[in-house]
This record gives C-alpha cells, sequence and structure tokens, in this order.
C-alpha cells in the first residue's frame, strides 16, 4: 500500500515580505520561525513551518486577475462559532474578508494577501465527508457550485441573538443578504 502524502507547507514568492509577514502571522495567529532578506518560515501549530515567503533579488509585481499563479490556500475550522471569532479578532484588526460565500458544502470568509492571494477560512458544513460528496453530485450545488455571498456582520449578529448554526449554515440564509455575485470578487472583476 502507498502511503498518502499530508500537507506540510506553501511557499509564496512575493517582493512584499514585510506586509505579506505581518499579514499571515495575523490571519494565522502564527509566528515567525526564520527570517533573513531571503526567506521567512512563519508557523501557528506544532509544524516548523507553515507558510514560507522567497524574496528573489529581483522585483516582482504584484499578483492580477489575469496571472496564472495559486487562487487561494484554505483553512479549516471546527465550529461556526470558531471562524467568527477568527472573523472579529481579524476585523478588529482591520482585516476583513474581500468575500465571504455560502458554498453549500462549506461556510467561508476569503481574505486577500498584500499580494493579491486569497486565504480561505471556512467550515465544513457536513460532519461526514461522504454526505458533502453527495451534496457536491446533486442539483442545489450543479445549479450554482459557487454559492450566495453573505454578510459577516449579519451572520454574527444573528449567532449572537440565539440563531442555530444548522440555520447560518444553509445558502437559503445567505440568499438574503443583498451582496455583489461572489465570482466577480474572487476573480478580481470588481
Amino acid at each position: 500500500m502507498t502511503a498518502t502524502p499530508k500537507f506540510a507547507h506553501v511557499v509564496f514568492q512575493t517582493g512584499n515580505p514585510t506586509a505579506m509577514r505581518d499579514w499571515y502571522c495575523a490571519v494565522l495567529d502564527g509566528h515567525v520561525v526564520f527570517q533573513n532578506d531571503t526567506l521567512c518560515f512563519i508557523t501557528y501549530d506544532e509544524e516548523h513551518h507553515r507558510v514560507a515567503l522567497l524574496t528573489p533579488p529581483v522585483p516582482l509585481e504584484r499578483k492580477t486577475p489575469t496571472t496564472a499563479a495559486v487562487h487561494h490556500v484554505a483553512y479549516t475550522f471546527d465550529h461556526l462559532d470558531d471562524l467568527l471569532a477568527r472573523y472579529e479578532l481579524l476585523r478588529d484588526k482591520g482585516v476583513s474578508p474581500a468575500v465571504c460565500i455560502a458554498h453549500g458544502v462549506t461556510t467561508s470568509l476569503y481574505y486577500r494577501d498584500p499580494d493579491g492571494g486569497f486565504v480561505e477560512m471556512q467550515i465544513d458544513n457536513f460532519a461526514d465527508p461522504d454526505d458533502a460528496t453527495d451534496y457536491m453530485r446533486g442539483p442545489e450545488y450543479g445549479a450554482d457550485a459557487v454559492g450566495p455571498a453573505f454578510d459577516p456582520e449579519a451572520m454574527l449578529a444573528a449567532r449572537r441573538s440565539g440563531a442555530a448554526v444548522e440555520d447560518l449554515i444553509h445558502r437559503s440564509w445567505a440568499l438574503k443578504s443583498d451582496m455583489p455575485d461572489p465570482m466577480l470578487v474572487l476573480t478580481g472583476a470588481v
């Protein structure tokens, strides 16, 4: 039997190392393990580094919507309350999501880093991965694989008012908000 790999780290090439370092440390509640003029290693758990920043000795430009590159890296929380607590923590540090999406299979907040890439903070909406797969094969997901955008402040207020997690993670709740098309945000059209 072949061993299955597990995620170790992601490396971003950047011309903006200080802003990227500070942003990723804030968003992931991480800290720098090592840094010099070329490399910066950041971790937030038991791994020696989860995010690395590589700064070459040549000028680099910020990613544009028409640049072929990694679009986003996703991080999962166990509970909606944990996701909303991270939202509040980042909001209070001046870091706001570019778009929040009720994908159906996940409830996700997308943050744009200083170089133009995205970090997705999410929860899985199904406890069983097979149920998530079945949902993705179903008609609702097939009709709109992205899902509607939602207002995280409205979700936070609803949760604080006693709304059940099961109600807030359904697309029907998100459809009540008047938010821009999430694909326009994710592709840089707005």
